[in-house]
């Protein structure tokens, strides 16, 4: 019993209780500020969401702020005299969300997913760096302008002109006769051209595959996908064609 008290006396009470409550505050407000900025991602429907935005942000800012408080450790009946370098920390927590990032990166053919989410979950983990070294001013700013990017960038992108661009697969069969002039002034009609230095022909046998990716002229004057997929229909030789998004 008298172990027990002991226990009690050196872990959950006086200063080193006090430590405890410091750090469990700090958690709890990273792990606001992370779900914060995860909203936007759970809001589209993408794999990572609040929970690992909360997470990487919580443990970001748990790695730090322990350091800040050697005088706790080992129920504070240890001297420890420490230099750490919480730099040395930090990059450590950098490289980590480096990796998970990268598991989020997906790249099919024309098209890179995830390279948003990649970011703001680097962000993520930068304001729990800043929850643990308690500036917390910084912390709650960039989580504001972090939610900011991700919500209002994105509508200010659809407004503004851009050039779409979309991944096409044609299949012709191998004996079929392929005039790329056609081919580029059917695209020119449709709002298209044919991106350059995108082209690559490819054979299977029976069939060769042009792959190339389509730039649309102007927003307004492009023909949606379902549409130019009846197009792509009566180009002669055409026997299969598949269509894509092409983003990055």
């Amino acid at each position: 019993m008298t172990l027990f008290q002991d226990a009690i006396s050196t872990y959950w009470t006086g200063p080193v209780l006090a430590i405890n409550f410091k750090i469990l505050l700090d958690l709890v407000g990273a792990l606001i500020l992370g779900a914060a900025v995860g909203y936007e991602r759970f809001y589209h429907g993408h794999a990572a969401g609040m929970r690992t935005y909360g997470v990487v942000c919580m443990a970001s800012a748990a790695l730090v702020s322990i350091l800040g408080h050697p005088a706790g450790w080992y129920g504070g009946h240890v001297a420890i005299s420490i230099g750490a370098d919480p730099t040395r920390v930090i990059q450590g927590i950098v490289t980590g969300i480096g990796f998970l990032g990268a598991g989020v990166i997906v790249h099919e053919q024309f098209s890179t997913h995830g390279l948003t989410t990649a970011a703001s979950i680097w962000a993520s983990s930068a304001i729990g760096i800043l929850v643990g070294i308690e500036l917390y001013p910084a912390a709650i700013f960039l989580t504001a302008l972090s939610a900011a990017c991700m919500t209002l960038v994105n509508q200010l992108e659809n407004r503004l002109p851009s050039r779409e661009g979309i991944a096409v697969v044609l299949e012709f069969a191998s004996d079929a006769t392929i005039d790329a002039s056609t081919l580029r002034q059917l695209a020119t009609e449709k709002g298209y051209e044919i991106g350059r230095r995108s082209l690559s022909i490819v054979e299977h046998g029976d069939k060769i595959e042009w792959h190339f990716i389509a730039i649309a002229r102007d927003r307004t004057v492009t023909e949606p996908v379902a549409e130019l997929s009846h197009t792509l229909r009566g180009i002669p030789g055409v026997i299969g064609f598949q269509l894509a998004h092409a983003r990055n």
